[in-house]
């Protein structure tokens, strides 16, 4: 079986591994790698949105949350800041934030347009999710030229099972552990 979920689609990640251990079948995770931090990132690296959310400060400032749609409730208890959300559906509990601008958009998105975005909000803070990957990398590359904090949450531990970054060493291991026709 290859594991090919979102890299914070923990559920569906454990449901796969249970799956695989009770049939007996080998399981790989197919993922995209990590981002990692470059010269000139001001990451502040977190485990959960609650410590995402506290990361931020008690200071008033303008946020740019594009962590996904379903863990806007630990952005309410920080009521101080204004959010720019940006989701692909309207998120749950989007109300809950008395001092938001919603953006619906899917990306890919350029760099230009993350840096205007950024600029044009007076972004002070990014908060994100470590999701590797090139479609929405832009906006890493936007907050470090402008100088912008991002709080970034990292990834949860990965089922127990080997992982792999790269297409070429998935067809290996598929071939690697495929019964006899």
């Amino acid at each position: 079986m290859i594991d090919a979920t979102h890299p914070f689609a923990q559920r569906m990640s454990a449901n796969a591994l249970a799956a695989c251990r009770v049939t007996g079948t080998p399981l790989v995770v197919f993922t995209r790698s990590p981002w990692a931090r470059q010269e000139g990132d001001r990451w502040i690296e977190v485990a959960t949105m609650d410590d995402a959310a506290e990361a931020l400060g008690t200071e008033r400032k303008t946020v740019f949350l594009t962590q996904g749609r379903l863990q806007l409730a630990a952005f309410a208890e920080a009521p101080q800041h204004r959010y720019i959300v940006r989701a692909i559906d309207r998120p749950a509990g989007i109300d809950s934030l008395p001092d938001c601008k919603l953006i619906l958009a899917r990306g890919p998105f350029a760099l230009e347009d993350e840096l205007k975005l950024m600029r044009d909000e007076r972004v002070e803070a990014l908060v994100t999710k470590n999701s590797g990957g090139s479609a929405t990398y832009a906006k890493i590359e936007a907050a470090r030229a402008l100088g912008v904090s991002v709080v970034m949450v990292r990834r949860p531990r990965p089922p127990e099972a080997e992982t792999l970054f790269d297409l070429d060493a998935v067809m290996t291991w598929i071939a690697a552990h495929r019964g006899a026709p």
